[in-house]
């Protein structure tokens, strides 16, 4: 009898597009409209497809193969490049995104050159910076930027935008947002620009929308992890309706047997270069996974079972299973966290298993994907 292939990643997809509608209603009944991000998950067509089916209109992923994917794939969506272009991708910026997001006029110098070459208008969001200290062009300078920009040909503004909590965890809080949108408000009195995306921040930003009595003038909000996993991103609470499980990893294990819980002799580093220490518990029934470091991002799994990670090396995790009374060829599940679904997607060891939530279902994202 064949086993379903293990280490891997299932994916409930009818939970995927039920996040997806549930958010764009949510955020749309204030004037807002939601991008997907999809780069947690490779852009992944069946789950952009799904997020599609979902109500969601526009996806964004910070990595031009995985845009030229959604491309070639025909989805029905604005496609977004979340990152600054790069120099080296300008002529597929062009080619394969709809909009890029930039902060450097160098770059945008070079999408307009390209655009001219390739017959296009190419849209730009110029990303601001509110302290986060990622990227964005500090606001007393975007006077001065866009006025650079009009003097080119072959690239649109279309946007201004935002970032929050991502690198220095800055919150998007009401004065934030206030800040955010009454500069908005000038910039756009001073060069009558028809901004078609005022797009104010991430999934940080859920409780800001919770809260918030005005939006003031933000109309577009990027969600990856919120839609992916159901969960905002400030304190990881779980949002109410959402699915948190629309993601499970599951590895296989292939060693069980009782040990010292300690390691015995002399220690020292191990192959990250780390110094371990550990709780002495005995001796212990210690399960190994056929999986680690290089397939899946360890901290980010928690067991569904009442095991404990012990810890890992790049291609083994060891439990103490406790009561479990595993055996080789056991099957262990993990819930994931954000940094935990990306590299298991990102892996090629990583076994992507679809679950879908009716036939109907499954035919529809096959022939969309057809």
């Amino acid at each position: 009898m064949s086993r379903i292939k293990a280490p891997r990643i299932e994916i409930h997809l009818g939970k995927l597009a039920h996040n997806a509608k549930i958010l764009k209603t949510l955020f749309g009944e204030k004037g807002i409209e939601v991008t997907a991000v999809v780069k947690g998950v490779t852009a992944d067509l069946a789950i952009a497809s799904s997020l599609i089916n979902g109500g969601i209109t526009s996806l964004a992923d910070s990595k031009i193969m995985n845009i030229k994917k959604l491309k070639e794939a025909k989805l029905d969506a604005t496609l977004i490049l979340l990152r600054t272009p790069a120099l080296s991708d300008i002529e597929q910026v062009v080619e394969y995104a709809d909009v890029s997001m930039n902060t450097e006029i160098e770059v945008i110098r070079a999408l307009s050159a390209e655009a001219l070459r390739q017959q296009k208008i190419h849209s730009i969001i110029l990303m601001v910076e509110m302290g986060d200290l990622r990227e964005g062009i500090l606001p007393k300078h975007l006077p001065a930027f866009i006025r650079q920009i009009q003097n080119l040909k072959g690239v649109q503004i279309v946007g201004i935008g935002t970032n929050f909590a991502c690198f220095g965890g800055v919150i998007p809080t009401e004065q934030k947002m206030r800040q955010f949108s009454s500069f908005v408000r000038s910039i756009k009195k001073q060069f009558s620009l028809p901004l078609v995306y005022v797009s104010g921040g991430n999934s940080a930003n859920y409780q800001w929308l919770l809260n918030t009595k005005d939006v003031g003038t933000v109309n577009n909000i990027r969600l990856g992890e919120s839609m992916l996993l159901g969960r905002e991103t400030i304190h990881g609470t779980p949002i109410s309706n959402l699915y948190q499980d629309a993601f499970r990893f599951v590895a296989e294990v292939i060693e069980s047997k009782r040990k010292p819980s300690v390691p015995i002799g002399k220690t020292g580093n191990n192959f990250l270069g780390e110094s371990l220490s550990f709780e002495d518990r005995g001796t212990i029934r210690r399960a190994i996974l056929g999986v680690g470091r290089q397939d899946v991002y360890v901290p980010g799994l928690t067991p569904i079972l009442p095991v404990d990670i012990l810890g890992s090396s790049s291609d083994h995790i060891v439990l103490d299973a406790k009561k479990v009374p595993l055996k080789p060829g056991d099957e262990v599940a993990f819930s994931v966290n954000y940094g935990a679904l990306l590299s298991a997607m990102t892996s090629p060891y990583v076994y992507k298993k679809y679950i879908y939530s009716s036939s109907i279902q499954r035919k529809k994202l096959q022939k969309t994907l057809a």
